[in-house]
């Protein structure tokens, strides 16, 4: 006797929702993605408005979990660390780690959206795409209405149960909440961006050093620029909605470049096609995203940036919704008769996670806008760097847990915490690390700091 497969319907194709087919997919689960895009292997990526990703630890598993690791790397540009252009010219690099095994890499995400789908095709799940959702109906299962956008016609999915790997603007999200409010609350940072380009040079590829994240820091506003494999850049304008500077006030080609002129006086040679860019390319909003609940019983659960968006700035957002669908597969591999306790189960163990990388992410902006140019903020890091050298096995930077470790981020926030109050104790009113007593903090960090295994 044929023993049929179970089923799982996916709403939303991207990164998130791609991984997690394969996964099932791989696990024997009989897969179905439905994605409002047309399918990008055909019509060319069209995604979302940032084409760079920053890869880390905690993506790269899950993609050795579908095994693609070896094949994304392929595509992959390191960064060993951030690339800081100060006001008056020169620029140094801050490394993330000690050395080249602790790096990020910039990654398409159009590129790896591709490599994904195709990877869950092979595992056995079937994408129907141009499939827009229009509403959910949840009963006994959840009935899904879907509009085809290549054809005009419109047709209904039956499902046990739904999850939601659609986004930020999740309309599974909507749905739900039309049916049980689920204490959504937005939160705006109060900043937009705006994308420009520095091309390949015709001959010698990358224009600045390419195994770096560029910043220009400018107090409450920045550019940064990741690099793209076929030696071109993506550089973002992070700027207020409001004051002056802001994209309020520039709003013309004309006005941004006399801002640039001013501001990013070595940047502003390297994008030859500047007003197009500015004038063409949207203001995208910056926000991060709270539900109360991420899930009704038994029947939709939500994960990624449906459940809890946020903002760009630590490079976490795939990286923790890579963990969400290494976690959710194993749950439902090992609990997919019940359901309710299941999805239950993956909120309990995330949420705590997800709220702390999404404080993280907020801080870190402040970090690379202003603090990188700061003498408070280097000393500190030079101490951080001193102390991790001293204990290895007690002081890790927090940007080192959560960029080369799997540690959870809510212990990451935590500990970093009681690391970060204990360098600002040690370097205040110091002026340089050679005025540090490093005896004495040696001992602070021996009290305070368990070892890590």
């Amino acid at each position: 006797m044929t023993v049929s497969q179970p089923r799982v319907t996916l709403v939303g194709g991207g990164l998130v929702g791609a991984l997690l087919a394969t996964l099932l997919a791989q696990r024997g689960f009989a897969v179905d993605v439905f994605e409002r895009r047309p399918d990008p292997r055909h019509t060319g990526y069209a995604g979302g408005r940032s084409i760079n990703l920053a890869l880390a630890e905690r993506g790269l598993h899950g993609l050795r979990l579908a095994g693609l690791s070896d094949d994304v790397m392929r595509l992959a540009v390191m960064m060993r660390g951030r690339m800081v252009h100060h006001r008056d010219g020169h620029a140094e690099l801050l490394r993330y780690g000690r050395d080249d095994s602790e790096v990020i890499w910039s990654l398409s995400r159009g590129r790896l959206n591709i490599a994904l789908i195709d990877a869950a095709e092979r595992a056995g799940a079937h994408f129907h795409f141009d499939r827009r959702l229009e509403s959910a109906t949840f009963g006994d299962g959840v009935t899904l209405r879907f509009h085809d956008d290549a054809n005009g016609s419109t047709h209904e999915h039956h499902a046990a149960f739904a999850l939601g790997c659609d986004g930020a603007g999740s309309a599974l999200r909507a749905a739900m909440d039309r049916a049980t409010p689920l204490g959504e609350r937005i939160e705006a940072l109060g900043h937009g961006y705006k994308e420009l380009e520095i091309p390949a040079l015709p001959e010698k590829g990358f224009a600045i050093e390419r195994n770096a994240l560029h910043i220009w820091p400018r107090g409450n506003y920045m550019c940064i620029a990741l690099p793209n494999a076929e030696g071109s850049f993506t550089v973002t304008l992070f700027l207020p909605s409001q004051g002056d500077p802001s994209f309020e006030t520039i709003t013309t080609p004309a006005a941004a470049r006399a801002f640039f002129e001013r501001d990013f006086t070595d940047l502003l040679p390297l994008i030859p096609d500047f007003d197009a860019d500015f004038a063409g390319n949207p203001v995208g909003v910056l926000a991060t995203l709270y539900l109360d609940r991420w899930h009704l019983d038994g029947r939709a659960l939500l994960l990624g940036d449906a459940a809890h968006a946020i903002v760009p700035f630590h490079g976490q957002g795939m990286n923790c919704g890579f963990e969400d669908a290494v976690e959710l597969a194993e749950l439902l591999d090992a609990h997919r008769d019940d359901l309710a306790w299941t999805f239950a189960e993956f909120e309990r163990r995330r949420r705590p996670n997800a709220e702390a990388i999404a404080k993280m992410a907020l801080e870190n902006y402040v970090e690379m806008r202003d603090s990188v140019a700061d003498a408070g903020f280097l000393l500190r890091r030079e101490l951080g760097r001193a102390l991790a050298e001293r204990h290895p096995y007690r002081f890790v930077p927090r940007y080192s847990m959560v960029t080369f470790s799997r540690m959870p981020y809510a212990q990451a926030f935590a500990r970093g915490a009681v690391q970060d109050a204990l360098l600002r104790e040690l370097a205040d009113g110091k002026s340089r690390i050679g005025e540090i007593d490093l005896v004495h903090a040696d001992a602070l960090v021996r009290e305070r700091l368990t070892p890590l295994a």
